[in-house]
């Protein structure tokens, strides 16, 4: 039957299917298998993780090679492990490695094409790194996660100066890297848009922090997205000014339990042009609640909050479209509020353990939402035993979700579980 259809036919039908379908229905026959292999189109933006190398074979890799894979995770290998992926894959254009020694990151010279890397849990300390300079000409994102940098300062920002093309850079670390200010990187990276950078380190931004010594033809800075991971740090409105038209900006705060001055409020004085902002841990929301920006289109708040305070988001903040909520107490009175409160709500992320029926599907007044994220989709089948859980939505919420797209006419889209991009962050 399948080999009296055409291909384009099938080809079509392929294209539907998931990442999983896809592989399932590579299984069922050679002919399925070829037809996948071959068209590379259909894959476009896969992504495979690889770890135990001695478990593939030369077919396994041919078939990544016809497919044109361009992201890879590789967990924990050596340096002929590079070079094999590199024989096999040399235009990859993505790539993460996770739990790699120092000497093996060496070997990334060979991949002259990269265009995103990821580097995380390094078992060894990287004393330098000189493994990026090759990688200068094409490497658009940068991403160094829960990494030891034994690197001085110094060594640091000649190196990442040399990235003249990037678009994102990332940086995390324990605390043992002291970088005296920021203003020399984004002097040198003016393609910049996107930076996540540890603040454990500074107690005061001095007012040159963000402000570049220099910028080519007096041009303003690029960047568009910030996240300060781990933050505490007192800031001024000059400090700031190199930022004004920053656009994301997302904390997450150091300490649960805040400090006795609110640096929000400085913060977000000095950015009227704001459309996203997230905040994590800190003071409550009723410290800054009035300082929110009215163009804020995307807020998410992992803080503590009341009902109260979200009736002044609501003012503060009359067009908000994309709203993730998780509340340190309870949300069980606090959901009922959103359609009322929120109306131009499109997207939606919350959990829903503690609240009731009728408040979940209450949602259905929000006329305009189209995605609704519930992002704890676990139960515990035998309440005697809280140490089974069962990682998929539980009947009750299953039942709630076809209840609440019937009340919709199956226009809200519900996410049970999220696919996070392979090179991203888990620590934010």
């Amino acid at each position: 039957m399948a080999l009296q259809l055409p291909s384009e036919l099938w080809l079509q039908v392929f294209s539907f299917l998931s990442w999983r379908d896809k592989l399932s229905m590579r299984c069922t026959c050679w002919h399925f298998r070829h037809l996948l292999d071959k068209s590379h189109q259909l894959w476009r933006g896969f992504s495979v993780v690889l770890q135990h190398f001695s478990r593939y074979n030369r077919s396994f890799w041919r078939s990544l090679a016809q497919r044109h894979v361009g992201n890879v995770l590789l967990r924990t290998g050596k340096r002929k492990n590079l070079k094999q992926l590199y024989d096999w894959l040399p235009a990859l254009s993505a790539l993460r490695l996770d739990d790699w020694s120092e000497g093996a990151i060496g070997e990334l010279k060979l991949f002259c094409q990269l265009q995103r890397l990821s580097v995380t849990s390094c078992s060894t300390p990287l004393r330098n790194l000189d493994f990026l300079f090759p990688l200068s000409h094409h490497l658009v994102q940068l991403s160094l996660c829960n990494v030891q940098l034994t690197c001085s300062a110094t060594h640091l920002l000649a190196a990442v100066k040399q990235l003249t093309h990037l678009k994102s850079l990332l940086l995390h670390h324990d605390g043992s890297l002291r970088v005296p200010s920021l203003s020399s990187i984004l002097a040198h990276l003016t393609e910049l848009t996107h930076l996540s950078w540890t603040m454990i380190t500074y107690r005061t931004l001095p007012h040159d922090f963000f402000s570049p010594t220099h910028l080519p033809g007096g041009a303003a800075l690029r960047l568009l997205d910030l996240q300060l991971l781990n933050y505490d740090a007192v800031v001024t409105e000059e400090a700031l000014k190199p930022l004004s038209h920053l656009h994301n900006l997302s904390v997450f705060h150091l300490y649960s339990v805040p400090g006795p001055t609110c640096h929000l409020q400085t913060w977000l004085m000095s950015l009227p042009h704001l459309s996203s902002l997230s905040i994590h841990g800190g003071h409550p929301l009723a410290a800054y609640v009035n300082f929110l920006p009215a163009s804020l289109l995307s807020l998410t708040l992992c803080v503590d909050l009341k009902p109260e305070d979200l009736q002044v988001v609501s003012v503060r903040t009359p067009q908000l479209e994309h709203l993730h909520l998780e509340p340190w107490s309870s949300s069980s009175n606090i959901i009922r509020l959103l359609p009322q409160l929120f109306p131009h709500l499109k997207t939606l992320r919350i959990r829903h353990q503690h609240v009731s029926d009728d408040d979940f599907l209450q949602l259905q007044q929000l006329r305009h939402l189209n995605t609704l994220e519930v992002l704890d989709s676990f139960y515990r089948p035998d309440s005697s035993d809280p140490n089974w859980i069962v990682f998929e939505p539980s009947p009750r919420l299953q039942r709630l979700i076809c209840e609440l797209q019937r009340l919709t006419n199956h226009r809200v889209q519900v996410i049970t579980s999220s696919h996070r991009d392979l090179l991203s962050c888990h620590c934010i």
